[in-house]
């Protein structure tokens, strides 16, 4: 697929996936109504709620980003990238967009005052990480085997590391290591 058309279908998957589990779902629990008292400081809370929310957005519009630029494919199963992703915020933690997700949703919590959707975090949360751990790790060892193998033992799975991860000089010149400028 040409890049234009990938694009448009990651945005249909944007929409789709975190699109439900971030903004579908957890209106469904709260109706967008807040829970916090008329009075209070109550906006101790919702100024963290807003950041995470905004960061948590910034990181998923990136990691999409990422997946049409340098995979040269779309996070949808159905359209998988051409190459790793390891570029971007991938230099950091592998799965940006599951904690994007979980902080969108934990800010939501914290901006309108709704504990239930810190317990949705959590269940959200723990079913992406399932789902990662069993599903998509042996999937991408299987696709892209050594080069992924690598960058697994290199780069933790949810909490960022500091330092960029910038490859060990093993990857194959097959199309599966990072881009030229990551």
């Amino acid at each position: 697929m040409r890049k234009p058309t990938l694009a448009v279908a990651s945005s249909a998957f944007f929409a789709l996936a975190p699109g439900i589990v971030a903004g579908v779902v957890p209106w469904w629990l709260t109706g967008w109504r807040s829970g916090w008292p008329a009075q209070g400081a109550w906006w101790a809370a919702r100024v963290p709620g807003i950041a995470l929310i905004g960061l948590g957005a910034l990181v998923l519009v990136h990691a999409f980003v990422r997946f049409v630029a340098e995979g040269v494919g779309t996070p949808a199963p159905v359209a998988p990238t051409d190459r790793l992703v390891v570029g971007g915020l991938y230099r950091h933690v592998r799965n940006p967009m599951y904690v994007a997700v979980v902080a969108v949703i934990v800010g939501q919590a914290l901006l309108l005052g709704r504990p239930v959707l810190l317990v949705y975090g959590a269940a959200a949360g723990a079913a992406m990480a399932a789902f990662a751990r069993w599903h998509e790790e042996p999937a991408l060892a299987r696709r892209f085997g050594e080069p992924y193998e690598v960058y697994r033992n290199a780069v933790p799975a949810w909490w960022p590391r500091w330092r960029p991860y910038v490859g060990e000089g093993r990857w194959p010149d097959r199309g599966q290591g990072p881009s030229k400028n990551p």
